[in-house]
């Protein structure tokens, strides 16, 4: 397989001989509004650029991943750039209603057992938060790949650690681990995805992956740096394990 780093939580997996986009936000640097009670209110989003153009992201793809509506996941440039006819998964029947008044005509929910054109697309729960910011934040999910010919990918989506996501490490032995790692915060309410010591938890649930920290630098809430990840796994002793791409970036694994 191969995983490019677009920007944010938008990425390129190329998986038996197929090729997925996951979570397109595809504006031009400082197209919104920073989200509100945040850190950083004088920058708007996107913080960053896109590491290339849009045509060469859209370009041959198969199917589009969206693992919830929030417009660093899913924008107007997206829903504009994307032809009609692409396939889309979403993660329930509300989202699924969204992208077909948005004119998508070939919209599938994501379930437990969704087979695409032979590779396995197993739905996963996800938590956007902990406590009561998750009645602010709403529903979100990750996605496991499974096919004979590749390793197991799970893409954890907007979550922090916690049960669900250990019992889907202990359920299907992923051996490539994708999580939203930029531990993005408001000023009240905690993590809304992972820090530094959720990863830590991945890692230690799943020893022998490989795990690629993307989410980073690029909305205005982040707290946590791609450095500063880097610098963590490093004191931790599992910088080969933990892999932090700068935007662009891809991995063959």
């Amino acid at each position: 397989m191969n995983i490019q780093q677009i920007r944010n939580a938008t990425v390129v997996v190329e998986y038996a001989g197929k090729k997925f986009l996951i979570d397109p936000m595809l504006a031009e640097k400082g197209s919104y509004p920073p989200f509100p009670n945040s850190p950083r209110q004088d920058q708007k989003n996107p913080l960053v650029s896109l590491p290339t153009s849009i045509d060469n992201i859209i370009n041959n793809i198969d199917a589009v991943i969206v693992t919830h509506l929030h417009y660093d996941h899913w924008d107007e440039v997206a829903k504009e750039a994307l032809p009609k006819e692409i396939k889309i998964f979403a993660q329930n029947e509300e989202d699924a209603k969204e992208f077909r008044n948005a004119g998508f005509q070939n919209v599938d929910v994501l379930q437990e057992d969704t087979v695409f054109k032979g590779i396995q697309l197993i739905k996963t729960k996800g938590e956007h938060g902990r406590g009561e910011i998750l009645k602010i934040a709403g529903l979100v999910c990750g996605v496991v790949f499974k096919h004979s010919s590749e390793k197991t990918l799970y893409v954890a989506g907007d979550t922090v650690w916690y049960d669900a996501v250990q019992e889907v490490i202990q359920t299907h032995k992923p051996e490539i681990i994708v999580v939203n790692a930029g531990d993005n915060q408001f000023f009240e309410g905690g993590s809304l995805v992972m820090g530094k010591d959720d990863v830590y938890e991945v890692y230690k649930a799943a020893p022998n992956a490989k795990i690629i920290a993307v989410h980073m630098e690029a909305v205005n809430h982040w707290a946590l740096s791609r450095e500063e990840l880097k610098n963590f796994a490093n004191e931790k002793g599992i910088s080969s394990n933990i892999l932090v791409p700068d935007d662009g970036e891809s991995y063959s694994l």
